[in-house]
């Protein structure tokens, strides 16, 4: 197989990319046996002259005809697919237990069950089906419900969300070919196994969880909801069985914490058993929302809204005088800000996108870095306290009812309370109320935004428009603690118990979480028959 790389289409061009190739290997048609793109990226440095890049695989009748020419950007390549580690000698008489399953924990499971360990995922919230009913009588109706949320149920927190399967996880084991491989397979398209930013949209998710769920299962493995881990029983420092609801017992030799960023009771539970765990620095701000036209006008220029580019997207990021660092964070194109509380009178917000990223709006968080210092105490779930109090002021500053506090960006930069809405129209659910930003987030983050804003209009332009909406608060960037655990991936403290994933202060987004969960299943295998 040939790797031919720094291929560049124009974004005018109309002809098949393989008749591309074949031109620039001066080969035909008929010498291709297989013909595959590896990767796709748009290099946008020339507004009037944007350009798609390829990398392509190509198995031909006469390689060596090709690797003769050296002006092309060709190579020898071997391929490789992910494998399951040979499996160790200690004999493991109970089935594993995953806490969780979000994408850490579903893909955690599957490499179980693909290795044939039949493991048994507990899951607090609903399946997918039932949780999209809550989530919807939520943002419609305002009526919450604290274990079925756009936090906790099937696929966890990345079901509501754009799906990117972006990370800088290294990976030389295939890991992250097995995880795309299993989202193709599982109905995602095609494009996310070479696209450069691969999304798969809220409402494709909904599916693909669905069906690894059901391959899971096929596999021998079982998937419990609402069943949520109320007590881990523990022995001679190793972990003997787990409570279900209060009122059921399972014996187990281990447990895999896949428990995502905001199961803070379980945080609770295990700082009470005893395992080892410590603060975690994160970050907060607010959601900002443009007109997803303007995006894409700085962004293409005169291509603007050409079908083979999409919703443009953004990444800043800004160090200030104080400092701090504000950045954009999980920028959604096309999407809509959603409410995303998982405890009763708090107001938390994050960011969604279908797979068409076609609505109105676009949204970034905008994030300011806080410190363990900042918690204000030494108590390993300080961060989580930290948390609370900003999304409680939040709530009550605009009702107690999960309106969300908003300011016009041009209102936030003046100090001043907006009073009518511009041309960019607030998107989030149930509804937004004005108020000021400054009322519901410490003074260095504020004061860090404002700096950062001004900047970034620089890059982009009418990033700090006076219409441009901001709407807090955004707490949930990653989880406030890190279950510590050994190089042997346990617990420092109790055995059997293996953190894993972004909860457990390992991961941040869904394409680290699920290679985590791969990594702790392999560790698994390697140790037990």
């Amino acid at each position: 197989m040939l790797r031919i790389s720094n291929i560049n289409v124009n974004i005018e061009e109309d002809r098949d990319l393989i008749d591309i190739v074949t031109e620039k290997l001066k080969i035909l048609k008929v010498d291709i046996i297989e013909f595959k793109i590896k990767k796709e990226s748009i290099d946008a440095r020339k507004k009037d002259s944007i350009f798609l890049v390829y990398t392509v695989d190509v198995n031909l009748k006469n390689e060596d005809q090709v690797l003769k020419n050296k002006k092309l950007n060709a190579e020898k390549i071997e391929e490789k697919s992910y494998k399951i580690p040979e499996k160790g000698n200690v004999l493991l008489e109970k089935r594993p237990i995953i806490v969780g399953s979000g994408p850490c924990g579903l893909f955690c499971g599957l490499i179980l069950a693909e290795a044939g360990y039949r493991p048994i995922i507990l899951e607090r919230g609903k399946d997918v089906d039932s949780r999209i009913k809550d989530v919807k009588n939520f943002w419609d109706n305002r009526i919450f419900n604290k274990d079925s949320n756009v936090q906790f149920g099937e696929g966890g927190a990345g079901t509501f969300s754009d799906g990117k399967l972006t990370t800088l996880v290294k990976d030389a084991e295939c890991r992250m070919q097995k995880v795309l491989e299993e989202f193709v397979e599982a109905g995602a398209k095609e494009e996310i196994s070479y696209k450069n930013k691969p999304h798969i949209g809220t409402d494709m998710l909904v599916n693909i969880v669905k069906n690894i769920r059901e391959k899971i299962i096929k596999l021998g493995g079982e998937v419990r909801f609402e069943s949520k881990l109320t007590d881990i029983i523990v022995e001679n420092d190793k972990v003997k069985a787990i409570r279900i609801n209060d009122a059921e017992t399972l014996e187990t030799e281990m447990i895999v914490l896949a428990i995502g960023h905001s199961a803070r009771d379980t945080f609770e539970l295990i700082y009470n058993k005893g395992i080892k765990i410590e603060q975690k620095p994160f970050s907060i701000g607010v959601r900002i929302e443009h007109e997803q036209s303007m995006i894409d006008k700085v962004q293409y220029g005169n291509f603007a809204g050409h079908p083979r580019l999409g919703a443009a997207d953004y990444k800043l990021a800004y160090h200030a005088k104080n400092g701090r660092s504000a950045y954009t964070f999980c920028m959604c194109p096309g999407g809509e800000v959603v409410a995303a509380a998982s405890e009763e009178g708090m107001v938390v917000t994050n960011g969604m996108s279908k797979n068409l990223r076609n609505k109105d709006n676009a949204n970034s968080a905008l994030l300011v870095n806080v410190t363990i210092e900042d918690f204000g105490s030494e108590h390993p779930l300080a961060g989580v306290e930290f948390q609370r109090k900003w999304e409680r002021k939040a709530f009550e500053l605009v009702g107690s009812n999960y309106n969300a506090p908003t300011q016009l960006v041009g209102d936030f930069l003046e100090s001043t309370k907006s009073e009518s809405i511009g041309y960019v129209k607030p998107s989030y659910t149930p509804n937004v109320k004005f108020a000021d930003l400054r009322e519901c987030l410490p003074q260095y983050v504020t004061e860090t935004m404002k700096e950062a804003l001004l900047d970034f209009d620089k890059k982009i332009k009418g990033f700090a428009s006076k219409d441009a909406l901001m709407t807090g608060v955004e707490t949930r960037s990653s989880s406030p603690v890190r279950i510590v655990r050994g190089e042997n991936w346990e617990s420092i403290n109790i055995a059997g118990i293996y953190p894993a994933g972004e909860g457990a202060g390992y991961a941040g987004g869904i394409m680290s979480a699920a290679i985590d969960g791969i990594k702790v299943a392999e560790i698994i295998i390697k140790k037990y028959i």
